[in-house]
């Protein structure tokens, strides 16, 4: 089985339309929230995942566009970025946004947007993060986002080993369990401005899943053109450019 692993599209069409270019065959496709917020588009882009069957789980940003999570925490820009998101989500993604569950599990394959031990809110930043959250979930993989940061975290009988996921390259998991995030799609944040997503590969084995890490480039100016015209803030759409 392949699965395609994006997370935290924020709303931005143009970056979600060229992963889905740039997909190779696959078999599902697994989101792992924050599928609005920041970015202008939060129900094209929720059409466009409907139409890819997509399997989601719910993000902060996600659940502040509908008023079920605190939005207080977020920075002015954020906050500014998820007041516009909810006054111009429409009934089919508020609807859509309402049946996300914090965590998916299927076989050996658990998402979550956060953490295992705190699906919405918790940044998995450092192994040693990584390591207390071995004991959240029970399945042998576990999927997450929210750091915007593709890598991997496998659980060794050496302790953790850390390798980040570049562009282009593969992380054999083996025997080990592992925490893997993806990337960002619609908002990059280590330097690299192409979205970012990744493809699991699940054989006849589950010892033998191998993650591979991808980017691809995308109409970024055409991204921050409408963020401009809807007045969302300028800082938001300028990190783009750079990938911060």
């Amino acid at each position: 089985m392949r699965i395609a692993v994006l997370s935290d599209i924020h709303a931005n069409l143009p970056a979600l339309e060229a992963v889905r270019a740039d997909l190779p065959d696959v078999d599902q496709v697994w989101v792992l929230g924050d599928i609005v917020g920041y970015g202008p588009q939060p129900n094209e882009v929720i059409s466009a995942l409907q139409a890819m069957g997509a399997r989601s789980v719910l993000g902060n940003h996600d659940g502040a566009a509908i008023g079920t999570v605190d939005a207080a925490y977020f920075n002015p820009d954020a906050r500014a970025a998820i007041e516009w998101t909810a006054g111009v989500v429409d009934e089919n993604a508020r609807a859509y946004l309402a049946t996300l569950p914090e965590v998916r599990r299927d076989g050996e394959v658990t998402a979550v947007h956060g953490s295992p031990r705190d699906p919405i809110w918790e940044y998995i930043t450092s192994s040693g993060i990584a390591a207390a959250n071995f004991e959240h979930f029970e399945t042998r993989l576990c999927l997450f986002g929210h750091t915007h940061l593709p890598i991997a975290y496998r659980l060794t009988s050496d302790g953790i080993d850390v390798q980040p996921g570049m562009p282009g390259e593969s992380v054999r998991i083996g025997a080990a369990r592992a925490l893997l995030n993806p990337g960002s799609v619609g908002q990059p944040r280590d330097g690299l401005p192409d979205a970012a997503y990744a493809v699991l590969e699940l054989d006849a084995s589950i010892d033998d899943a191998v993650i591979s890490f991808h980017r691809v480039r995308y109409e970024i100016d055409r991204t921050q053109r409408m963020m401009r015209e809807v007045g969302l803030p300028p800082r938001l759409a300028e990190r783009l450019s750079y990938g911060r």
